[in-house]
């Protein structure tokens, strides 16, 4: 599998038999180079405006944007609700949280999840190999918090989001405070990684990447 980080909450996955998928694209005011993807599949976990910029793919046969369980292309995808505050929604609105298997591994993008689901709810989205979520607080959960959910979910790779770079043109938090929760974080040169199920971590490390 390939992951590749685009900024922001922004990614595209490459499975092993080339199906690519791409989350949460971002708009044009966000501050990131704009890059256009080509794609299968595209999820996006709610419609705001730095997570539902379509414009940016091309070739997509499908837009996931409901709950549900769903195969394509030999791709389970199964689709959370949950919030994108901690008011179950009244501040912010919904927020869909992604599980996809493909190549023997499962990688769950949280989108802007504002909340800790509840431990049972959590259950159902294990097992994760590679987790993908929100660090900088804010609109969403917070370094303390994504620290707590990483300690429950216990993925393989974690790859922290939706935080302050260079590029980002609204207050996010950093990084760094994410971090220093966790003795084993890996910074990765460039923005894309490829794994193996056999070569995964034994166990939890922060995978870092570059923009």
């Amino acid at each position: 599998m390939q992951v590749k980080w685009l900024g922001h909450s922004f990614f595209l996955v490459r499975s092993a038999t080339g199906v690519q998928m791409v989350f949460d694209p971002f708009g044009e005011t966000v501050g990131y180079p704009l890059q256009t993807v080509q794609a299968d599949f595209v999820f996006v976990s709610h419609d705001h405006f730095d997570h539902n910029n379509l414009k940016l793919v091309r070739g997509y046969e499908e837009v996931f944007r409901e709950v549900g369980q769903y195969e394509k292309k030999g791709i389970k995808i199964t689709i959370f609700p949950t919030s994108h505050d901690e008011e179950g929604g009244r501040k912010r609105g919904k927020n869909h949280v992604v599980r996809v298997e493909a190549d023997s591994m499962v990688l769950v993008h949280c989108g802007d999840l504002g909340m800790i689901p509840e431990p049972q709810d959590l259950e159902t989205w294990k097992p994760v190999d590679i987790l993908l979520l929100p660090v900088g607080g804010v609109y969403t959960i917070d370094a303390q918090q994504a620290q707590s959910l990483v300690r429950a979910l216990k993925p393989r790779i974690a790859v922290p989001m939706h935080y302050k770079t260079r590029y980002l043109q609204f207050a996010l938090g950093e990084v760094n405070p994410f971090l220093e929760g966790f003795e084993a974080v890996r910074y990765i040169r460039g923005s894309s990684f490829e794994v193996y199920k056999e070569k995964l971590p034994p166990a939890t490390e922060i995978w870092v990447l570059e923009v």
